[in-house]
C-alpha cells in the first residue's frame, strides 16, 4: 500500500480509564502536543458532583520547559529592570501559556506560576538592599504589590498568585 509503519517505541495502546471504565491496565495516560491525557477528578457544575473523566492537562515535560524558559530569561539577576519592565517583557509569554495550556485544567499551571513568583522574590532580594537575604520580607513585599496592582502580571489577575516564598 503506502509503506507506512508504526514506530514500536512511539506508538502505544492506552486504556482511557474514567468513571465508566474502571478496569486495570498498565498504560492509562499519554502525552500529545504538550498535554497529558489521563484520568482526572472533575466537577459536574449542573449536578454539583465530582466524577472521574479522561481529560487533558499540561504535561510534566511542558511544565519543565516553561520553568526552563523562565530560568533562561534570567530575571532574578536583571536588577536594572523594574517590576513594570519584567511585566511588559514576560506577560505575553504568560498569556500564551495560560491560553494554550490553561484551557482544560488551569490549576495544573500552578507550578509554573509558583516558580515565576519565586523568581520575582529572588529578583527583589537582589534589587532592594533592605530585602537582601530576607526571603520572607521579599515575599511580603511582592504580595503587597500583587494586592495593590493585580493587573501587573497576568497570573495575578486570575487569582493564581501561588506561593511567593
Amino acid at each position: 500500500m503506502c509503506g507506512l509503519e508504526m514506530h514500536p517505541d512511539k506508538t502505544q495502546i492506552v486504556y482511557c480509564k474514567d468513571g465508566s471504565r474502571k478496569e486495570k491496565y498498565p498504560s492509562t495516560k499519554f502525552d500529545f502536543l504538550g498535554y497529558t491525557f489521563r484520568p482526572h477528578v472533575v466537577k459536574n457544575r449542573k449536578r454539583n458532583s465530582l466524577f472521574v473523566s479522561f481529560t487533558p492537562a499540561v504535561s510534566l515535560k511542558a511544565l519543565k520547559s516553561m520553568r526552563e524558559n523562565t530560568r533562561r530569561m534570567n530575571f532574578r539577576n536583571r536588577t536594572e529592570l523594574s517590576l513594570q519592565d519584567i511585566s511588559r517583557l514576560y506577560n505575553p509569554v504568560l498569556r500564551g501559556w495560560i491560553a494554550y495550556y490553561g484551557r482544560f485544567y488551569p490549576s495544573a499551571m500552578y507550578p509554573v506560576f509558583r516558580h515565576f513568583n519565586r523568581t520575582l522574590v529572588a529578583w527583589a532580594m537582589r534589587k532592594y538592599k533592605r530585602l537582601k537575604g530576607h526571603k520572607v520580607r521579599a515575599s511580603l513585599f511582592l504580595e503587597n504589590v500583587a494586592e495593590t496592582q493585580p493587573h501587573l502580571f497576568v497570573h495575578w489577575q486570575n487569582g493564581t498568585l501561588g506561593a511567593f516564598a
